[in-house]
């Protein structure tokens, strides 16, 4: 079973790219470091403030890969810096 979650995220006090990119990359790490899973950014790369994030997990059962993808969106709630507003999540 593989499961892909998209997030939508707000980062409303990023001025630059780079205070973007400095986020991102402190929450794309994180998950990557407590969850088995595969995480990037995977649109709106050149928008200061807006983000689209990408988590897939791969397992024998819709169970466990909807826990991991479950976790990680809950990783990404934790930080005060980013505002989850839309999100997808698709079965194959």
């Amino acid at each position: 079973m593989v499961g892909i979650a998209r997030c939508e995220c707000m980062i409303y006090d990023a001025g630059s790219l780079k205070e973007k990119r400095a986020v991102l990359q402190r929450i794309i790490s994180r998950i990557r470091q407590k969850y088995n899973v595969s995480v990037s950014e995977v649109d709106y790369q050149d928008a200061w403030q807006r983000t689209a994030i990408a988590v897939a997990a791969v397992a024998s059962a819709k169970v466990p890969a909807e826990r991991e993808i479950q976790n990680a969106i809950k990783l990404i709630d934790s930080f005060p810096e980013i505002e989850r507003t839309l999100t997808d999540i698709e079965w194959l």
